[in-house]
């Protein structure tokens, strides 16, 4: 990653004595009329796109500005002037720069991507880099390239390549089914597996299977669409069949899994709240050599029957302290859905806090 140094401090007094130019504050904003504050410039680096950085019509500068509601942001030629508290403006300065080495990496740039960096920076007191991060590759195919686009995401894609046996926990959305089908592909194609095995407990929100009309085959179908679907985004969809019919790729119930030992396969058990703890023990011991696992699921989204405990939160405590397993852990700010899907996760979390 490229060191991107077109930052110039130029930092004004922080009291507005002889000489001084006083501090300003912008309509809205948090900065009061007549406070001290810290004025420094950001140079774009030469051989970087201004529009690019900055967004068209400068959307960039707004998404940084409603993220750091306390700022006044000045943007003039290929010079963008940030006043406002000194931690506010060293962030500011700090995402720019960040923005910079997401495109210098060649990756572009969104509303989205900036918003994110910024949080990362944040909650992570500048100690990640977003560029790192954003410009992670795991996968492209027909022009569209598949990579983490949180920190969370990161750590769940480094921990699969870490660990035999990882579980991705976190609500709907936040990509840890199709991170590890990405992660799966890449694996194929790098020929480090021969096959890829993916699976789902035949357990349904409100339905059972028996009832819907069918073949068994007509009945499973429908409930590994969601496994199919990730599949063409990463697959050519006319190799697909030819794949599945080689046994390449392989999508079946988790019952079809007993009794069988999966060598040099990159395994995928998705939903995986909705097993029992049996069948997740007897999931686990399906590894066999030059193999890998992930495990999926939503332990706030159990539909199992009754008071079947759920074999997702119990395998958490047995094993916690087994070498070669991992659980990565993603919330509501790793919804890489519709804005609204984080929104709805978060009201969600804080209903179940206030009527247990």
């Amino acid at each position: 990653m490229p060191d991107i140094t077109g930052a110039h401090a130029e930092d004004l007094p922080e009291s507005t004595g002889a000489g001084a130019a006083p501090a300003v504050g912008r309509a809205g904003s948090d900065v009061p009329f007549g406070t001290s504050a810290v004025t420094r410039t950001f140079v774009v680096p030469a051989g970087t796109d201004t529009v690019s950085l900055l967004g068209a019509g400068d959307q960039h500068l707004r998404t940084l500005e409603r993220g750091l509601p306390r700022l006044d942001v000045l943007a003039r030629g290929d010079e963008v002037t940030v006043t406002g508290p000194a931690g506010d403006v060293a962030l500011a300065l700090r995402l720019l720069e960040e923005m910079g080495g997401v495109l210098a990496a060649g990756h572009p740039l969104s509303a989205d991507a900036v918003e994110r960096s910024l949080t990362m920076l944040r909650d992570t007191d500048g100690a990640i880099r977003p560029a790192q991060v954003l410009t992670a590759n795991i996968l492209s195919n027909r022009g569209r390239t598949i990579r983490p686009k949180t920190l969370n995401q990161k750590r769940y894609v480094d921990a699969i390549d870490e660990n035999i046996i990882t579980f991705g926990i976190g609500p709907a959305g936040t990509g840890k089914t199709y991170l590890a089908m990405a992660k799966a592909v890449q694996a194929l194609q790098a020929k480090t597996v021969n096959r890829i095995v993916l699976t789902r407990p035949a357990v349904e929100a409100g339905e059972r299977l028996g009832f819907l009309p069918g073949t068994l085959t007509d009945k499973i179908d429908p409930y590994l669409r969601p496994l199919y679907d990730a599949l063409h985004d990463m697959v050519d969809p006319e190799s697909i069949p030819r794949l599945i019919t080689a046994g390449t790729i392989e999508v079946a119930p988790l019952a079809f899994m007993r009794g069988r030992t999966l060598n040099n396969s990159f395994i995928i058990l998705d939903e995986a709240q909705n097993t029992s703890p049996e069948q997740m023990k007897m999931f686990l011991t399906r590894l066999g050599f030059g193999s890998r696992m992930v495990v999926t699921g939503d332990i706030t989204q159990v539909d199992l029957p009754g008071t079947t405990a759920s074999g997702l939160r119990v395998v958490r405590d047995i094993l916690d302290r087994v070498g070669d397993v991992h659980f990565a852990y993603l919330d509501a700010a790793d919804v890489v859905r519709h804005r609204l899907i984080a929104d709805i996760v978060q009201a969600y979390d804080r209903w179940d806090g206030t009527h247990r």
